[in-house]
């Protein structure tokens, strides 16, 4: 009964999915963030918004070292409309090569750094309060991780290229594991250890590169399950509920970025649909919206996984995109996106009824 549930769902998430949905008008300002004259961004790798508008950049500048290994992490604040308030965590011990940032209902901000392995929170002032993994230690040999056949099992409390977190209701905590690690770690909300799901693969329940995370109102986890192409949901015990593929058809003259367009070999991060971001919208309705790398598209979703609409394309310039790689939605019609090659952050006001 339940392999037939799981054919159920995969089957009419996908059906969803084949509609043709609109274009999304929208406007977007590349240029809100008012940076000091001797401060750049580098690959902005995460973006959040707080409970006053505030916003927060998590950005792969202020890089010193050889051009491998590097310490490529520095985390900003901005106003809501967009002056420079500060600089946190200058010179942390954490910092190692940015991955995401996140707010949590409290206003904490959390930092995912994929180089160190490592999660911190801060409380609002800027103090460290709460620390998760532990990176490689300087007297010891530290090499990047390495991905072998078959993976390495891992390890309670220990992360290998950590990408995301979120909350559920109760306050626990969620934390995507990774790029060699295949899983979802679960603490409480005191920062005890719970449990972890998920395994290399892609049967219902495996994953290959979890990429970013978003919770619903009822607590629902979802993963951008990048590697396999699709957005798996669990409840907050790590059942497999259902999972979202989007496939909406390319545009003949789409071209990526940088390269060549994808092939049937290319591998299923770099297809269109991929989930390389996601997040879910605040209020009574919800909203997904979820971003693929190549043809460089933002996709407006019901939690169901019906497309609504979808905007954008991948370029340089405004109101296209360079492979976003964290999104925060504070409003239904309101996002702020990340962009890893265009090295910006863009603000973008959406017109669905247009």
């Amino acid at each position: 009964m339940r392999a037939l549930l799981i054919l159920f769902s995969i089957a009419a998430s996908s059906l969803f999915a084949q509609a043709d949905p609109p274009q999304i008008h929208f406007d977007a300002d590349p240029n809100f963030l008012k940076l000091p004259p001797d401060l750049y961004l580098g690959e902005v790798a995460g973006v959040a918004v707080n409970s006053h508008g505030h916003i927060f950049v998590f950005s792969r500048g202020n890089s010193t070292g050889p051009a491998y290994g590097a310490t490529a992490s520095q985390l900003l604040e901005f106003s809501s409309s967009g002056g420079f308030l500060r600089e946190i965590g200058k010179n942390l011990y954490a910092w190692s090569y940015a991955h995401a940032v996140k707010i949590d209902k409290d206003d904490n901000i959390w930092a995912i750094d994929k180089g160190s392995d490592m999660i911190v929170r801060f409380d609002s002032v800027g103090r460290v309060t709460m620390v998760f993994g532990r990176k490689k230690e300087a007297s010891d040999e530290a090499a990047p991780w390495t991905r072998v056949n078959p993976p390495r099992p891992a390890i309670n409390g220990e992360f290998r290229q950590p990408t995301d977190v979120t909350w559920d209701r109760d306050g626990n905590i969620f934390i995507s594991d990774g790029y060699i690690n295949s899983r979802i770690a679960k603490f409480d909300a005191s920062g005890h250890w719970v449990k972890q799901w998920g395994s290399a693969g892609s049967q219902p329940g495996q994953f290959n590169t979890p990429h970013s995370l978003a919770t619903d109102n009822d607590g629902n986890i979802y993963v951008a399950d990048r590697g396999n192409r699709r957005i798996q949901i669990f409840n907050p015990a790590g059942d497999y509920l259902r999972e979202i593929k989007i496939d909406v058809p390319v545009p003949a003259d789409a071209q990526p970025w940088m390269g060549e367009p994808p092939g049937p070999q290319s591998p299923l991060s770099q297809q269109s649909g991929a989930p390389w971001a996601i997040c879910i919208t605040p209020g009574k309705k919800q909203f997904l919206y979820a971003a693929d790398g190549f043809p460089g598209r933002i996709y407006k979703l019901s939690l169901n996984g019906e497309v609504l609409g979808l905007l954008g394309s991948s370029g340089h310039m405004p109101k296209e995109f360079g492979w976003i790689h964290e999104m925060a939605c504070p409003s239904e019609n309101e996002l702020y996106v990340a962009e890893i090659l265009n090295w910006r952050v863009q603000k973008l006001k959406l017109y669905p009824g247009k």
